[in-house]
Parts: C-alpha cells; sequence; structure tokens
C-alpha cells in the first residue's frame, strides 16, 4: 500500500552559489526530512551551517541547485509562489510590522488574495495569541514581545499548512520568549501546524521539538529525536 504524501518533504535538497573570486560554492547538500501533519522539526547548527539557506528555498526566495521540495506530494516548482507562500507561513527573528493598525496587518495576506477579515474574525486571531482588543493599536507603539505576537496572528490570517520559524524568541526578552514559546507550540498543537522552528537553543529544541535536524558546513549531520541527535 503506497505511503500517503507527507506535508512537508525535502529530496536530496541542495543549492550552489558562483561565487566572483572561489568559483561554485555549496550552501546547502543533499538534505532530506519528511513531516507529517503537526510535526515540529527544530534546524540547528553553528552561524553558516545553513540554516537560513534552507528556510529561504522552503519559502521559495531562492530556488534549489538540484533536489526536490514536495508540499502534500506536490513539487514546489508546480505551485505559484504567492499561493505557496499562503500556504507556507513564516516568523522572523524580529517583528517586521507594516506601519498603521495592527489590524491593517493582520488583514493584509489574506487581502492580497481577495479575502477581507471582517472585525470579529481579526479579534478572534488576535485572542488566539493573547492580543485581545489591539486591533486598533498602532504598531510603532508595541514592545517586541507585543509585535512578535502580532506577526504570529499576521501568518495565522493565511491558514498555513505550515509554519516557518526563523529564531522567533532570540530577540526577546526572558519574560517575552518563555510566553512567546508557549503561545508558538500551543499553536502547534491546536492547529496541528507542520512547523520547521530553526533555534540556536538546545533546551528550547528539547522541548518543542518531535524531530531536530542538526546542520554544520551546509549539510546534515543528524536527524532524528532530540534526545537521539543531542545526546549523541
Amino acid at each position: 500500500m503506497p505511503q500517503p504524501p507527507a506535508v512537508l518533504e525535502a529530496i536530496a535538497l541542495s543549492r550552489t552559489v558562483e561565487d566572483v573570486r572561489e568559483g561554485p560554492k555549496s550552501l546547502l547538500r543533499n538534505i532530506d526530512f519528511r513531516l507529517e501533519q503537526g510535526q515540529v522539526l527544530a534546524v540547528i547548527g553553528p552561524s553558516g551551517a545553513g540554516k537560513s539557506t534552507l528556510l529561504r528555498l522552503l519559502n521559495r526566495l531562492d530556488e534549489p541547485t538540484s533536489g526536490q521540495l514536495l508540499l502534500q506530494g506536490k513539487d514546489f516548482r508546480e505551485i505559484e509562489p504567492a499561493q505557496l507562500r499562503r500556504r507556507i507561513g513564516m516568523v522572523m527573528q524580529r517583528a517586521y510590522l507594516f506601519p498603521g493598525t495592527v489590524a491593517f496587518n493582520i488583514r493584509y495576506g489574506p487581502a492580497q488574495h481577495g479575502v477581507s477579515l471582517e472585525h470579529d474574525q481579526v479579534e478572534a486571531l488576535l485572542e488566539h495569541v493573547g492580543m485581545s482588543g489591539y486591533a486598533e493599536r498602532d504598531t510603532a507603539t508595541l514592545s517586541g514581545g507585543e509585535a512578535q505576537r502580532i506577526s504570529i496572528a499576521r501568518a495565522l490570517a493565511n491558514h498555513p499548512e505550515v509554519l516557518l520559524l526563523d529564531e522567533p524568541t532570540s530577540a526577546l526578552d526572558d519574560t517575552s520568549k518563555a510566553g512567546v514559546e508557549r503561545l508558538l507550540a500551543m499553536i502547534v498543537r491546536e492547529r496541528e501546524t507542520t512547523c520547521v522552528w530553526v533555534t540556536h537553543e538546545l533546551a528550547q529544541t528539547r522541548r518543542v521539538a518531535d524531530l531536530v535536524l542538526s546542520m554544520r558546513d551546509g549539510h546534515a549531520v543528524a536527524l532524528g529525536p532530540p534526545a537521539q541527535v543531542l545526546d549523541a
């Protein structure tokens, strides 16, 4: 009996760029993983390991030189980029919100494909991230933790199948960091959202991950459950 397609799958994923001085430079080499619905893959490794390159490929900001990326069994290259980015949401290390109100930010993504969110829909998203009543607040007045929660709500507004998290708590103070981590873990659990979570914190990796991809110099050092990878 054939295996059903994974929500997100990378097969021998590689990216090489041309360096003016040194010639071809490999940024990512033969990365493989398979994620089912609701699984969290933590991606760890030192600076320059290829973590950011991997995220850029997963959000199709860059293209792989070779290998495949599949979303629900369909090759990324067969999916229109704007549609792909609605299906794969992203939360950055720092919250880059648009000038204006919180509600404007929440409505922005759906509006790009002709969906207008009503006030109660915006409020429901804000309530989900612990920011009820903030719809008309100016984004310039938000703290770092508040802004990150709004960026999460903005990503969720498109009902993504996959959520990419680029060190989403590393720029926050300890109190905000703990709150945002708990919030993301709750969202993943309640919505069964498949997640790729880049982090440099091993303790956080143990708390949030189902699988860990450890990277160095563009290739996979290890892939497996947290205890297997982190305690090796």
